[in-house]
């Protein structure tokens, strides 16, 4: 009997969860579960690196989990639990901080530099250091694979140093993990800009589809969508961005070929094209609206604290290592 790899991942409670963080990153936890043991932990920590107001951080905490169950992760094949309830992660950060982390690695983090813009100097060190505590995240659960999107490979690729270089000085403490980017879809752009990505904390919300928006202003979003010059559905990632992400869309909303898709509207224009679209989101969010409804608080207090318990084992053990590692135990 084979013993499956580890996997750890998660996504802040900051901004409203839309459909590319379904497409590029929950879609793709569910179909994990299958095959891995699974870790999906709601990442409050990381979300407190930019100021959020208390009321609404706590509903978003408890918001998120029911997007994470509603999309089909599994309590009973995954654990799910809420990062700031497993105190190691914050410990780990602070070992690693000062035993495999660099500022030389931080300075070259561009998610940073994007996030901070020419505010640098007076941006919270949170948000400069945040990569370590990720790496603490992934660290602690004996993870071996790390399904993340494009914009989070440089993360993964720094907890992978900070471990190799712990591993050099105290021996083999951490397990080298593995980034996995998810090829079709690990990237949906902006409905009005193709060259963004889809961003859950854009002001300009019709850029992207909330999972939990209202579906009519949903299927007006996609027919006001930009599109490209010329009239074919084709994709074309050079020439023809805007369109090439409508039809990613559509293939994992709608579950068809980009190939098909390509054929069955041949001839057809782009107006033909964002209707039939428009329908496809229409029945995904009703779908997904549904389950979500159906989840109550009290369900997600529960499961978060049963996972709370189940990943404060694991983590606990892998930090008393650490520790002993050390010289502090």
């Amino acid at each position: 009997m084979s013993i499956k790899k580890h996997i750890f991942s998660g996504i802040q409670p900051s901004g409203n969860l839309n459909i590319g963080n379904y497409i590029g990153a929950i879609s793709q936890w569910v179909e994990m579960q299958k095959e891995y043991d699974c870790i999906f932990s709601v990442v409050d920590y990381h979300a407190i690196t930019v100021k959020q107001k208390p009321e609404e951080l706590k509903k978003r905490i408890i918001n998120t989990t029911k997007i994470y169950l509603a999309a089909g992760i599994d309590p009973e094949k995954s654990i799910i639990f809420q990062q700031s309830a497993v105190p190691a992660h914050t410990e780990l950060a602070w070992i690693l901080n000062c035993y495999g982390a660099r500022i030389a690695d931080l300075n070259k983090m561009t998610q940073f530099k994007d996030k901070a813009g020419k505010n640098q100097e007076s941006v919270s060190v949170g948000l400069y250091d945040y990569p370590v505590l990720m790496a603490a995240d992934i660290l602690l659960y004996n993870t071996e694979i790390v399904p993340v999107g494009d914009d989070q490979k440089q993360h993964v690729e720094l907890a992978r140093d900070i471990a190799t270089r712990f591993n050099k000085e105290f021996g083999d403490a951490f397990i080298i993990p593995q980034a996995v980017v998810k090829k079709e879809g690990a990237r949906i752009m902006s409905l009005q800009d193709p060259t963004k990505k889809m961003s859950k904390s854009d002001p300009n919300q019709n850029n992207c589809i909330i999972l939990l928006e209202d579906i009519e202003d949903a299927k007006k979003k996609i027919m006001r969508s930009v599109t490209d010059s010329g009239s074919d559905v084709v994709y074309d990632l050079i020439n023809k961005p805007a369109l090439s992400n409508l039809l990613t869309i559509y293939a994992i909303l709608g579950d068809r070929q980009i190939k098909r898709l390509e054929k069955d509207y041949s001839g057809k224009g782009y107006g033909d094209f964002k209707k039939d679209l428009a329908e496809v989101i229409e029945k995904f969010l009703k779908d997904f609206q549904e389950k979500y409804n159906n989840i109550s608080d009290q369900e997600v207090l529960e499961i978060l604290e049963a996972g709370r318990i189940k990943a404060q084992a694991i983590a606990s053990k892998k930090l008393e290592e650490v520790r002993k590692l050390i010289g502090v135990r």
